[in-house]
């Protein structure tokens, strides 16, 4: 029996088989008491980082599904009510140029553009995958293509925010529409940035070597919550560092971190091991949510959990038996977003589902 697993949050969507995990035809689990009424929104292809519009009524999400004509990661958007992706031959718009990879879309404030990072101008064709070579460690490519756009609805480039030389990418919005957070290679290292709405006014964020990507702004807008890697001795430091210079980089183990928006009051939020990311915040403000493999013995099996912000109340929320990640609460905090490897059929398939979110 083959499945999927899919690292990580703002990373291309990449499968690789493993034996032996449990397939269902699930669509909501007993003991996910938190959920209400989900709801799965795609069928088929690996579809993965679905983010809301401001108005809560539609998202954005990328997509590799073959049936629309897809060789690797491009972006789409549709509105959560009124489209039925399980009708043969449907298929939602398309914001992206359909060349090169594309990540990362989000809603831009007035929901009439989608920003995402894209390497289309590095070529038409998808940029090479470096696999995973037997026994050696899972590796994600850092293309140094990888620019920031901003698309209208039909797809038509308005913008380029980033002219930087190296990797630009993982771009999200402020709740209140007048910064963006990204990752840039642009130090030599992956630090996270922020800039103003329109591009300009860049500022370095995080300045600590390892990875830091996939971060998102609280309700408020005054922190950011994002994984990070922290390579500790000699020789991890040494191995991040070479692998960042051909181009990769091994995102296996990380933990949620906090800080301000100005990079202020860095905060470790998770000591779990093994790979936490995808974290988001809940409307609170008080808690993340987040994707983890930690409870998995072989490290496949990755599951939604919740944390207070003071990094206790671990809580398990998903339980799907191969993968839950992705996800993301509506503007008003009512429902839940998230993508999942649950009713694939015993495929390969990643899925959208939506549930009402029960505090």
């Amino acid at each position: 029996m083959k499945v999927l697993s899919i690292l990580l949050a703002c990373f291309s969507t990449v499968a690789f088989a493993q034996p032996g995990l449990p397939q269902t035809a699930t669509i909501h689990y007993p003991q996910e008491s938190h959920l209400k009424n989900v709801r799965q929104l795609t069928f088929g292809g690996d579809n993965a980082e679905a983010y809301w519009s401001f108005d809560g009524k539609k998202i954005s999400f990328q997509s590799n599904y073959l049936q629309w004509g897809l060789t690797c990661d491009q972006i789409f958007y549709m509105p959560v009510e009124g489209l039925d992706l399980s009708v043969k031959g449907s298929r939602p718009p398309m914001v992206s140029t359909g060349l090169g990879r594309t990540t990362c879309a989000y809603f831009m404030p007035g929901d009439k553009t989608i920003l995402f990072g894209s390497t289309h101008l590095g070529g038409n064709d998808c940029p090479k995958d470096p696999g995973r070579t037997p026994g050696g460690k899972y590796l994600w490519p850092i293309y140094n293509t990888y620019d920031i756009f901003v698309a209208d609805l039909k797809g038509k480039i308005k913008k380029q925010l980033t002219q930087t030389p190296g990797y630009d990418a993982e771009a999200t919005v402020s709740p209140k529409g007048d910064k963006i957070v990204f990752t840039s290679t642009r130090n030599g290292d992956l630090d996270l940035y922020i800039m103003d709405i329109d591009g300009k006014n860049v500022k370095q964020i995080t300045k600590e070597l390892g990875y830091d990507g996939g971060a998102f702004f609280s309700p408020d807008g005054k922190k950011l919550v994002f994984r990070a890697s922290r390579p500790k001795t000699e020789a991890e430091k040494i191995e991040y560092l070479d692998y960042l210079k051909e181009g990769l980089v091994a995102p296996t183990e990380m933990e949620i971190y906090t800080c301000n928006v100005d990079g202020t009051d860095l905060k470790q939020i998770t000591n779990l091991g093994k790979a936490n990311w995808a974290p988001f915040y809940h409307p609170s403000g008080k808690k993340i949510l987040f994707s983890s493999n930690h409870k998995s013995a072989r490290g496949f099996q990755f599951n939604l959990f919740m944390i207070n912000e003071d990094g206790t109340g671990l809580e398990q929320i998903t339980y799907d038996g191969v993968f839950d990640s992705f996800p993301m609460f509506s503007p008003d905090g009512k429902k839940l977003i998230f993508s999942s490897n649950r009713n694939n059929n015993g495929t390969r398939d990643t899925n959208l589902f939506v549930a009402d979110w029960v505090d």
